[in-house]
């Protein structure tokens, strides 16, 4: 019913942090003060592609809600608010459902996150050379 708000809250959560991230990046670059290697993805791209993840995955579970009548433009919005054994219902799903969906989508992050420093990593192949 609203499992989805759990990864928009998230989201919004992982937007702030990265742009803390991104202001202190710029900062150690204007000083200077900061080592930059060619090998190392910055931590914040590495939040935008947190927050891209979980933000789709909103997107989608939440076109899905409005498609099945769960959601509505008008206000309480979510049809489960309006009466409170269904609210109690919602919540229980947001606390299982989309704590597990959130939590899930931050540990696939991670696994990119690994695969994709090994890959900035390796290091360069030397060129072969042909035999003529």
């Amino acid at each position: 019913m609203a499992c989805f708000l759990v990864s928009a809250a998230e989201a919004a959560v992982v937007k702030v942090v990265e742009s803390v991230e991104e202001k202190k990046e710029q900062q150690a670059l204007e000083n200077g003060s900061e080592n930059v290697s060619a090998n190392v993805i910055p931590w914040s791209v590495r939040l935008r592609w947190l927050f891209n993840m979980l933000m789709g995955g909103a997107v989608l579970l939440a076109f899905e809600h409005v498609w099945h009548g769960e959601v509505t433009p008008w206000f309480p919005f979510l049809t489960a608010m309006s009466d409170p054994g269904d609210a109690a219902e919602m919540f229980h799903e947001m606390a299982t459902v989309g704590v597990c969906m959130a939590l899930l989508i931050t540990a696939a992050w991670g696994v990119m996150c690994v695969a994709a420093n090994a890959i900035v990593k390796r290091p360069e192949a030397a060129p072969q050379e042909t035999k003529d």
